[in-house]
């Protein structure tokens, strides 16, 4: 492992043996994130790693290169690295080796004396602080095969955000899913009221209607109150209560006149006309006061004559008792009797009696009328007990008089029949009167109903009824407690609408911060990588509620969808070579805009995977400088080539090389001589070439073989317009006359005649110029000569 900068993560070093199958226990040295124990692959074709300690020892750099075969254990190494970060277990266990007595176990060192163990399908620490370009990377975040779907969009969309926008983008999703439970819960409360009798109200409305103290009265007023706006032209002109009573009855000059007699009469002219009377029985006494009357017509006052006969009456003794019995107190009170007798019938007449009946049906029709819409006592009044009541008290009254009449002058009493009667009667109207007080009363509330019409509304009086029999249903206690379990969940969901409103607006305001740089960072490394394309659009977007990215690629100032049904998409205008360099663009964009970089570990898994070869160089350059931006860099791959170049002007105080070789069945971990693995053929032949010049070394046909494709590299390299494979070297010698002729030379006069003659000399030595080129003579000296004049030739232009 290299040490790293203070605050630097520390990274991976190598694997690690493990437990073996007899059950040793591996030990764990110095490790920075990537000592593996036994942590074989399930691919039948890949050696596995099986109780790997060779590479304990070997600390890796800032820059570590791992070389590896296919199918040797990179994939593996690089999975270890991802399990690690995420801690997910997966990434390992799927790489199990077949037929594998134990479980994988994986031991590592990193930064800040962190030793994590991957043991039991656990790790006890994880690394977080490590960003992985490898499939899985590209399979979660940019593309599977041909397709974009959502899933790729999301996780763009993460990687975009970065950390903090992670935990944001998180929080959100997090409080969207707690409204869809909370709207299950409240879906289930909403369903446990249905049926609730809520007056048209909504739920909402209807929960929050408030106690209305007396509700049951205010609801019966309430609609006492609509019924009279309905009618409003029939309430106002109905008349309300007048006066109810039964006739009154003077029965105090009743008993006068029934009482009364002539106090000055002679007692014995009394006594004779009485007797008299008696004698001519019923009606006597009224024939005999009309036959004085007549007496006085008959003669004069001093010498009368009878009415009848027409004899003198001045003699008659009975008379004299008749002139002082019907004297003129007599005649007053025969009057008196006569008018309370007819004042009696009169009052108490049967028709008035009708009429009574009538204003009483008249006013118990208008009392049902008005407790429409106002409360109204019952009259309580029994017409045929005040019918009975009337008729009695009128014929004992009559009666009474009656016989007053028949005997004036004798004092008449009323019987206990008679008092009963008029008992009965004053009881009626007294209970007619106290009826009708209270009917009169009630005209204050008719004036008021009457008011109400005029000023009141008929939608505010049923819209203020339904709230008084929503309040009443609303609060019943079965139906309180379902209410207060809807506000509860309802309440609960709003709290949670805030806080996703309030999260949705903290990573909105992130996403405006990191989206535009994202993209520009993107298509610089697009430019970079000589891809040909761009990506516009990049803008974050809320698909069903969950945070997701959009794009577009950009072909020939043509924009090209993801996921167009028809025509130019995604799967039918990249190669597969975009595709990668696409991710590969969005991992290095997205390590550009991670506020976090520079401590960041950073490991690559094949880059080149399906690169054309004109775009290896930027990426070659691009992770090649990464290792000096970022805590440290892991780079793997199968191209030796690849990881050649970017070792080849690496700082080799701080980068590392590994090889994964073959161990037997299995493989290991070794040192990686990278300087070895580098030259070339070119290279190999150039120093072949030095090394006979300088030492006289090497075979001299070989030597000699060596001078011709020396030639022919220096000018692929110096001249590689005029000189493309399949040319012959011969031939760029006729085009550099051509171009000298042209004045566009390529080489000079004096190159052109030094490189005839040298590829003269070479061509002695090739089948395809020479016929005996593997019998002809070679002199040392002349080899010498011209091995010079080659190495000069191509050390001339470098």
């Amino acid at each position: 492992r290299q040490r790293p900068a203070p605050g630097v993560a520390d990274a991976g070093e190598t694997l690690n043996r493990s437990r073996d199958a007899a059950g040793a226990t591996g030990a764990a040295r110095r490790a920075s994130p990537a000592r593996v124990t036994r942590a074989p692959t399930n691919s039948p074709g890949e050696p596995q790693f099986d109780s790997v300690t060779s590479a304990a020892n070997i600390d890796l750099g800032k820059l570590t290169l791992i070389y590896a075969e296919n199918g040797r254990g990179k994939t593996t190494l690089s999975a270890i690295l991802r399990s690690l970060a995420t801690g997910e277990a997966l990434p390992i266990l799927e790489r199990q080796r077949l037929g594998s007595a134990h479980a994988p176990e994986v031991i590592m060192a990193c930064a800040g004396g962190l030793a994590p163990r991957f043991q039991n399908g656990t790790w006890t620490q994880t690394y977080p602080n490590a960003a992985i370009f490898d499939d899985s990377f590209i399979d979660s975040n940019v593309h599977s095969g041909l397709d974009v779907d959502a899933t790729h969009r999301q996780g763009l969309h993460d990687l975009i955000l970065g950390e903090q926008g992670v935990l944001l983008a998180r929080g959100v999703s997090d409080l969207a899913q707690a409204i869809r439970d909370s709207n299950a819960t409240l879906k289930v409360k909403t369903a446990a009221l249905q049926g609730t009798e809520r007056q048209g109200l909504s739920l909402d409305k209807f929960c929050a209607v408030p106690v209305v103290d007396d509700a049951e009265n205010a609801i019966v007023a309430t609609e006492q109150r609509l019924a009279s706006l309905e009618e409003a032209d029939a309430v106002g002109k109905t008349d309300d209560f007048s006066a109810l009573t039964l006739p009154n009855v003077d029965l105090e000059g009743v008993r006068t006149v029934l009482s009364k007699t002539v106090a000055d009469l002679d007692a014995q002219a009394l006594v004779a006309v009485q007797g008299h009377l008696a004698r001519l029985g019923k009606g006597g006494e009224k024939w005999i006061s009309s036959g004085m009357d007549f007496a006085e017509k008959v003669g004069t006052p001093d010498a009368a004559q009878c009415p009848f006969c027409l004899q003198a009456l001045t003699e008659s003794e009975i008379f004299a008792s008749y002139r002082a019995h019907f004297s003129e107190g007599y005649k007053e009170l025969v009057a008196a009797i006569e008018k309370t007798k007819v004042n009696i019938e009169t009052t108490l007449r049967g028709d008035a009696l009708a009429g009574f009946g009538r204003r009483l049906s008249a006013t118990e029709t208008t009392r049902n009328y008005w407790t429409r819409f106002c409360t109204i006592a019952p009259l309580g009044l029994d017409q045929t007990h005040i019918a009975s009541a009337w008729q009695d008290v009128r014929d004992a009254l009559t009666s009474a008089l009656a016989s007053k009449q028949t005997n004036a002058l004798a004092v008449t009493t009323l019987d206990a029949a008679a008092g009963e009667a008029i008992a009965r009667y004053t009881a009626a109207a007294e209970s007619v009167s106290c009826a009708s007080a209270l009917l009169q009363r009630t005209n204050e509330d008719i004036a008021r109903v009457k008011e109400q019409v005029r000023a009141g509304n008929v939608a505010a009086a049923r819209s203020e009824l339904a709230q008084l029999r929503a309040s009443v249903a609303r609060h019943k206690p079965e139906i309180a407690a379902l209410c207060n379990e809807y506000v509860a969940a309802k309440r609960s969901k709003d709290e949670l609408e805030a806080k996703k409103a309030s999260a949705q607006s903290a990573l909105d305001a992130h996403r405006a911060i990191v989206f535009a740089p994202y993209q520009s960072a993107i298509n610089k490394y697009l430019v970079r990588f000589n891809a040909g394309f761009a990506v516009e659009q990049v803008q974050s977007q809320n698909a069903a509620g969950t945070p997701s990215c959009s794009y577009q690629l950009s072909i020939n100032a043509h924009s090209v969808p993801l996921a167009a049904t028809s025509g130019p998409r995604f799967k039918n205008t990249l190669s597969a070579g975009d595709r990668n360099t696409l991710a590969l663009a969005f991992f290095f964009a997205s390590l550009d805009c991670d506020p976090a970089m520079a401590n960041k570990v950073v490991i690559i898994d094949d880059p080149v995977s399906s690169l054309d070869e004109h775009r290896t160089l930027a990426t070659v350059q691009a992770c090649r400088g990464l290792a000096d931006q970022v805590g440290q860099v892991i780079l793997l791959s199968h191209s030796k080539p690849f990881l050649a170049q970017v070792w080849r002007f690496a700082d080799k105080k701080q980068t590392v090389a590994l090889e994964v070789v073959r161990d037997g069945n299995g493989s290991t971990i070794e040192t990686w001589n990278v300087n070895d693995d580098s030259v070339n053929e070119y290279d190999r032949l150039h120093k072949q070439l030095r090394e006979f010049a300088c030492a006289g070394s090497g075979v001299l046909r070989e030597v000699a073989k060596a001078i011709r494709p020396v030639l022919e590299g220096y000018l692929r390299v110096t001249c590689a317009a005029d000189f493309p494979p399949g040319k012959l070297l011969g031939q760029v010698v006729q085009v550099a006359r051509d171009k000298l002729a042209a004045k566009q030379p390529i080489l000079s006069e004096e190159q052109i005649k030094e490189l005839a003659q040298l590829i003269e000399y070479a061509n002695q030595f090739h089948h395809n110029t020479n016929p005996a080129w593997d019998t002809q003579h070679i002199n040392d000296g002349e080899l010498r000569g011209f091995v010079g004049q080659t190495l000069t030739f191509v050390a001339a232009r470098r």
